[in-house]
């Protein structure tokens, strides 16, 4: 079997890429365990960036996709890298951003493997279509995928209701962590009271800044990115942008607790972050966003502390309660994680399908 995976390019995937062994190759989605069992992998970002045609043609389908009421993506690295496609047994869109011109060209006939479509924030999108026309056109296309890949269980009942009739396979598969890299013996002295990481927009930072201006005797750190917009922080407050994922280990593994405040949405509940502070052994409190409250075993109290989102006041009461009796739930948490959320359960998952995706497909 010849898998060609389809990236979304950033800084972070080709420094991933570049880097054998990093600490960061979940990025990757599976791509160094598939070729460990001797399947045939390729990428799109392979080379530096899309040729001139692609990038020229891809301004012109965004825009038409635009005026029509659609929703564009990366046509330039998709286009540019269609001929390697074709002679892929199956193809991997592991993002939107790419998943979506790829199930688009696969329509109009122009990428001929089957494609196992990666949604992470698809209902957002969708929604954003401004016309019968379009929704027509994405959800006959959407139906080409021979499989999607959803890593929450509300956006697989989301998605199966709203492509009805000839839906392709819908395929809950909760995401991973590397049991062994993320594991309590490295823990070091705790020497913040509570951490908070994350890169996604979807992160209430702010609303753990306001419980940080409450309580000065404690001590928090936040790991963001450079997108982050923060204002005038407490002085009991800092903020890191931007840091290896080493460093963010490190952080964790420093933190009393991990506060995850995460704004509602259907698709992100600081997923990545969770489990990794889980895998570690640390107490966490977050946000009981649709992403994570069904198929990964989390328990309000028992190996986690659940919040609604935006209850600024019960995730205060939470992280409180957390800190005064911390041990019990981390060590639970790191149960949970182990067994069932390891990142060889879920490269092994995603192997299962993409192998699935290369029996004929359906007319």
């Amino acid at each position: 079997m010849t898998v060609y995976f389809v990236f979304r390019d950033s800084p972070d995937r080709r420094a991933a890429l570049a880097a054998p062994g990093a600490l960061d190759r979940y990025r990757l989605f599976g791509l160094d365990e598939l070729r460990a069992k001797g399947i045939d992998v390729r990428h799109n970002l392979e080379r530096d960036r899309p040729p001139l045609w692609a990038r020229a043609l891809a301004t012109v389908l965004n825009a038409v996709l635009r005026a029509c009421g659609g929703y564009g993506g990366d046509f330039a690295s998709v286009l540019g890298s269609r001929r390697d496609a074709n002679r892929a047994d199956v193809v991997f869109a592991t993002a939107d951003t790419v998943g979506i011109p790829l199930i688009l060209l696969k329509r109009a006939g122009l990428i001929r493997p089957p494609v196992v479509y990666t949604s992470i924030g698809l209902p957002e999108r969708l929604v954003q279509l401004r016309n019968v026309s379009m929704r027509r056109l994405y959800a006959a296309a959407l139906r080409r995928a021979a499989a999607i890949v959803v890593y929450a269980r509300s956006e697989a009942d989301w998605l199966r209701t709203w492509l009805a009739s000839s839906a392709p396979d819908v395929v809950f598969v909760p995401f991973g962590v590397d049991v062994s890299a993320f594991a309590p013996h490295v823990n070091g002295t705790a020497d913040v009271d509570v951490v908070s990481v994350g890169a996604d927009p979807r992160r209430d930072f702010g609303l753990l800044t306001s419980i940080a201006s409450r309580h000065p005797e404690l001590r928090f750190g936040i790991v963001a990115a450079s997108s982050h917009a923060f204002g005038p922080l407490p002085p009991n407050v800092a903020v890191e942008r931007d840091v290896p994922l080493e460093r963010v280990r490190e952080r964790l593994a420093g933190a009393r607790v991990v506060a995850l405040p995460v704004r509602r949405n259907s698709y992100s509940g600081a997923t990545t972050v969770l489990l990794q502070a889980m895998a570690l052994g640390k107490p966490v409190v977050v946000s009981g966003t649709d992403a994570i409250v069904e198929g990964y075993g989390l328990e309000d109290g028992v190996n986690c502390r659940l919040v609604e989102p935006g209850d600024e006041q019960a995730f205060e009461r939470a992280l409180l309660e957390t800190l005064a009796d911390p041990q019990s739930l981390g060590v639970r948490a790191r149960e949970t994680v182990e067994p069932n959320l390891s990142w060889g359960r879920y490269t092994d998952t995603i192997s299962d399908i993409l192998s699935a995706a290369c029996t004929p497909e359906r007319t």
